[in-house]
């Protein structure tokens, strides 16, 4: 398959994203009545989860039949027959902020990204109840309704509202909480809204001052972590780490150094 520009890409991603999030909505009311648990009782998925993700699946074997997806339901695998050589790989969460969505919180949204040879080169990710949208390529900026987003003024760690999120597990819970309960002192306020992916936009566009997390899965973070890096976030883990499993952090490069020391002295590193 020919190299393809992120613009291309991301034109696709929204237009599969918009059509989910239409999905999603759609089917609210029927898919709280058909909650699921995966990885603990806490921790649910709805018929809207695997509908959606298979309305983007579907999209993308249309349209770039060679590539692959790596989805929160359905696991890593080719979107069409098999997977090209250069395929393009998708990372797509078809409802980020489950729990708010059984529970009518207006807070989820349908999150999808591209990368090519390991770098995520265009996301987008679109609040579901508000219709908010956020977008980025690399190099061309993040943007959310034709704005330019270009993160929080804030520099003192002490003034910055920070947003983070827990895991299912309770041993996980238990430890972040404890993390939280050190690094509260610090900052203004913490403020947790249940999606990841709206959490990085949020930070991306200054509602936020920061973000962090342990515990985020790829999909979780793919396309609001480009969203962030391109209003200018730097997006990291701990100790020179990239973003991962173990840790992710979004902030401005004023809050940056501030808020990673102070998540080490709480007892945030793994």
């Amino acid at each position: 398959m020919a190299a393809v520009e992120p613009t291309e890409l991301l034109d696709l991603a929204v237009d599969l994203v918009r059509r989910a999030a239409v999905l999603v909505g759609e089917q609210r009311a029927a898919a709280v009545a058909s909650v699921e648990t995966k990885s603990t009782p806490t921790d649910p998925v709805t018929a809207a989860d695997r509908a959606s993700e298979q309305l983007v699946v579907e999209g993308l074997a249309a349209a770039r039949p060679g590539d692959l997806v790596l989805g929160e339901e359905g696991g890593f695998r080719p979107v069409g027959a098999e997977a090209a050589p250069d395929a393009v790989r998708w990372l797509l969460d078809p409802i980020d902020g489950t729990v708010n969505f059984v529970y009518g919180i207006p807070a989820y949204a349908v999150s999808l990204a591209a990368e090519v040879d390991g770098v995520v080169v265009a996301g987008v990710v679109r609040n579901v109840v508000t219709g908010e949208e956020w977008t980025a390529t690399r190099g061309g900026g993040a943007w959310r309704d034709g704005v330019r987003l270009n993160g929080s003024a804030v520099t003192a760690l002490g003034s910055a509202l920070v947003g983070t999120g827990f895991g299912y597990a309770a041993q996980r819970r238990r430890e972040q909480a404890e993390v939280l309960l050190r690094l509260l002192p610090e900052i203004r306020d913490i403020r947790r809204i249940g999606s990841a992916a709206l959490d990085l936009c949020a930070a991306a566009e200054g509602r936020l001052d920061a973000f962090f997390e342990r515990g985020l899965s790829p999909w979780d973070r793919a396309a609001g972590g480009l969203i962030a890096e391109e209003a200018g976030l730097l997006f990291t883990g701990l100790h020179g780490q990239p973003a991962g499993d173990e840790m992710t952090l979004a902030a401005p490069p004023a809050l940056h150094p501030a808020l990673h020391d102070a998540l080490i002295a709480a007892g945030a590193q793994p």
